[in-house]
């Protein structure tokens, strides 16, 4: 089975069964950690969630809100909705007061003070302020999302060049680094390069015993009391043993960091204080979007792997399943035929024809029913 597209181009029946599933999974990826019949807010801050700002009942100018998943169907259906992707620590803001004349259907929401806002939340992305899709931008680019304010920019915007690998790095914007100025000193040994890590970085948790300086510096070395053997037993500071080293880099451009980059900051208490104002969330591997995306592909495989249907078809016999396979090609092929009408005639599918399709199908089903013209082998 082919369709002919633009009188050329050629697409096969599996070239779209692939395009759909990919899309499927894509959707997963962002949709599947998310519930879409229960609203959020009663789990609080949620770790990363899919996330949806409604224009339509905040418009810019406004005060910015966020809604989660189920509400974004159950409360906004119909709306014009700004899709978020994921937003780490939020709280859904459906039916509080900055919906002026909107009650949230699932859950008495109050405002979350610990929320944080951007120009997303009104459809703006980028240092330049546009929205996306961009209709006065002719130019073909990608956009990638700051691992810490979480806003999208354009490549060509990011002040560097874009790694080919993109889409395994994560990336903090040029303005992140710049008002946490301690992640240049990690940059000048970590962003951009694959190269190890320098000896001083990888080995902080090591130090020299009493006996040892004692045997190195003779026997008329002062002993340290036990409070200067806890002291010199704690790990040391990584990030002050890199400035040491007085490696630099320019401090220009955003920073894409290789895998697994995360586990190489330093976790002492001062750099814990020092991280504590909002950076936290850098100490934790799960928190990154590609740990997300890969519990919910995870979690519809193990859905597909659990399929019903899949069950059912498994426990019918050749008879039962032929009637299966004729109606699904019947359908699909009365399906196509009534989509062709709307193309010939430029007409927009709207969701009262598809109830109707199937209302009429209904009918026919019966009607073969009623006459006794069922399929056999």
């Amino acid at each position: 089975f082919r369709l002919r597209m633009a009188e050329e181009h050629i697409v096969s029946l599996v070239d779209v069964l692939e395009e759909d599933e990919e899309l499927e999974e894509e959707a997963s990826a962002v949709l599947a950690g998310s519930d879409s019949d229960h609203c959020s807010y009663p789990q609080g801050y949620v770790k990363r969630q899919a996330l949806y700002a409604c224009s339509t009942c905040t418009p810019k100018g406004g005060e910015p809100a966020g809604v989660c998943l189920a509400c974004s169907y159950k409360c906004h259906e119909g709306h014009d909705l700004f899709e978020l992707y994921t937003k780490r620590n939020f709280r859904c803001d459906c039916g509080n007061r900055k919906f002026v004349e909107l009650q949230c259907k699932l859950s008495p929401d109050e405002v979350n003070s610990l929320n944080k806002y951007s120009q997303n939340f009104f459809g703006l992305y980028c240092t330049c302020g546009r929205p996306y899709p961009d209709p006065d931008d002719q130019v073909e680019d990608e956009m990638i999302q700051c691992v810490v304010c979480e806003d999208w920019l354009h490549g060509r915007h990011l002040g560097c060049a874009v790694p080919d690998c993109v889409e395994l790095q994560e990336m903090i914007c040029e303005s992140c680094m710049n008002k946490n100025s301690f992640l240049w000193t990690y940059a000048a040994h970590l962003a951009g390069s694959s190269s190890p890590l320098p000896q001083v970085f990888t080995c902080a948790h090591e130090s020299k015993t009493d006996v040892q300086i004692q045997e190195e510096k003779g026997d008329d070395v002062i002993q340290p009391n036990s409070k200067r053997s806890r002291e010199e037993a704690e790990p040391s500071c990584r990030l002050k043993e890199l400035r040491a080293i007085g490696q630099k880099r320019v401090q220009s451009g955003a920073m894409f960091w290789p895998s697994a980059w995360r586990s190489k900051l330093c976790s002492c208490d001062g750099c814990q204080r020092l991280s504590a104002a909002g950076l936290s969330f850098l100490l934790d591997e799960s928190d990154t979007v590609l740990a997300y995306e890969n519990k919910g592909k995870n979690s519809e495989e193990t859905r597909r792997g659990h399929d019903p249907l899949m069950s059912v078809l498994d426990n019918l016999n050749r008879v039962q399943q032929l009637e299966i396979i004729h109606g699904y090609n019947d359908m699909k092929s009365e399906l196509k035929d009534f989509l062709q009408n709307f193309a010939a005639e430029g007409k927009v599918v709207t969701p009262d024809d598809i109830r109707q399709f199937f209302e009429q199908q209904q009918s026919r089903k019966r009607r073969r029913v009623d006459g006794g013209r069922l399929y056999c082998a």
